[in-house]
């Protein structure tokens, strides 16, 4: 059920303007979108942008066309569909699925306007000057989710209380999992918990990793935020299942397909703004005075199902600051 409203991106950036909606063009574009990940399981996001390109005005197969390329989670296919695409002189090249991809664009072209999905910070890889004014070819949405570790796992101590030990599960492919680790540790400090950590980047090592934890006696499992992490849900569900033992997760796809509770941005919504400011620059807009956008709200959800299989009985307080309980 829901409890409020999401509302995701900020300032007037986020609007699209009246003058962007009616700016209809005369011919159709190419936009090509390049990801990391399969794309199967990321296709509810892919229909997000399609609605943010639409309430731009441009509708795929009348007065637009997108050209889909996934690397399978082979980083060294990135940089050849990368170049490919702008060979192919796309109007727009759209970027997700991790930091790859989008190194890959920057370096496959200084002038194609590039607009990326990012989990971390875009400055510090060098794709934009800064968040406000980005200066070059590139701009996007940023949904950093380190800074919320603390907070996620806050709300997993309020949940499990007795959980001493804390399972943190990181891909080591991932540029981010120092700063993971460091985060997840330093909360895990404050709240009296241990922190192991385990490694996976293999769908076989997501299974030895749950039996890893369950042979520690984890008292709760952490997913670190992480594209191929994301694409394997469903076993992560499953696998908390089979070793009973709850788990947190970034996002609320984690929640609907099992999992315990998730905490984080909406990617819908992320990828939503994604497609208006891919609409924004087909009308005219350059990437360099389009500010990178953050989300400025999270969601809270718990699967009461899950909760009610693992033996787990749900304070009122956290129920009451759900944004979607799932029943």
């Amino acid at each position: 059920m829901k409890r409020r409203t999401f509302v995701a991106l900020i300032g007037s950036a986020a609007i699209v303007r009246p003058l962007d909606v009616r700016a209809q063009p005369k011919a159709s574009r190419v936009i090509g979108f390049l990801s990391l990940a399969s794309s199967e399981p990321w296709a509810p996001f892919v229909a997000a942008f399609r609605q943010g390109l639409n309430e731009t005005g441009y509708v795929e197969g009348k007065n637009v066309e997108i050209q889909f390329r996934s690397a399978d989670f082979v980083d060294d296919r990135l940089a050849a569909l990368a170049t490919d695409l702008v060979r192919r002189n796309v109007a727009v090249l759209v970027v997700t699925g991790g930091p790859g991809p989008a190194l890959a664009a920057k370096a496959a072209t200084a002038t194609t306007p590039i607009v990326f999905t990012l989990g971390t910070d875009p400055v510090r890889l060098g794709l934009v000057a800064n968040l406000g004014r980005p200066g070059g070819n590139a701009t996007g949405v940023t949904f950093i989710t380190t800074p919320l570790h603390a907070k996620r796992l806050e709300l997993l101590h309020e949940l499990v209380p007795k959980a001493s030990v804390v399972a943190l599960l990181v891909n080591p492919d991932n540029p981010l999992v120092e700063s993971n680790v460091k985060a997840v540790q330093g909360a895990a400090r404050a709240l009296g918990q241990q922190v192991q950590i385990l490694k996976a980047h293999a769908a076989q090592e997501i299974d030895a990793a749950f039996a890893a934890a369950a042979q520690m006696h984890a008292g709760a499992f952490f997913v670190a935020s992480d594209a191929f992490f994301f694409d394997r849900r469903e076993q992560f569900a499953a696998l908390a299942a089979r070793h009973a033992i709850p788990a947190s997760f970034d996002v609320r796809e984690f929640a609907t397909a099992g999992g315990l509770m998730s905490y984080g941005p909406s990617l819908s919504e992320v990828y939503r703004q994604a497609g208006v400011y891919v609409g924004r620059i087909l009308n005219g807009a350059k990437p360099a005075d389009l500010p990178v956008l953050q989300p400025t709200k999270v969601e809270l959800v718990i699967n009461l199902k899950t909760a009610k299989a693992l033996g787990l009985t749900i304070p009122q307080s956290l129920l009451l600051r759900a944004d979607e309980v799932i029943q």
